[in-house]
């Protein structure tokens, strides 16, 4: 039986943004609608473009700049697909 994963997927939110100048860059994530999200992180310029262009998935991004973050967003999907598998086995 497959389970579809985006029922019950936690929301993930990224965004890009320049200093004042538009010489340094940085990127934030927030996963689970938490207020203060993760710790901004410098980036290339060129990364965002990409990123703003579409050349790079959401969920490939995340994983480049917030890999401890996405491990815990992994293992919990994992646990929650595990915990309905295990009802539907019951």
């Amino acid at each position: 039986m497959e389970i579809d994963v985006q029922s019950f997927d936690i929301p993930r939110i990224v965004s890009v943004y320049s200093d004042r100048a538009g010489v340094r860059f940085w990127t934030k994530a927030w996963f689970n609608n938490r207020e203060e999200g993760e710790a901004s992180v410098e980036i290339e310029r060129e990364q965002v473009i990409r990123f703003v262009q579409g050349n790079i998935e959401k969920d490939a991004w995340l994983e480049t700049y917030f890999p401890k973050a996405m491990e815990v967003y992994r293992n919990a999907i994992e646990q929650t697909k595990e915990q309905l598998l295990g009802r539907i086995n019951m």
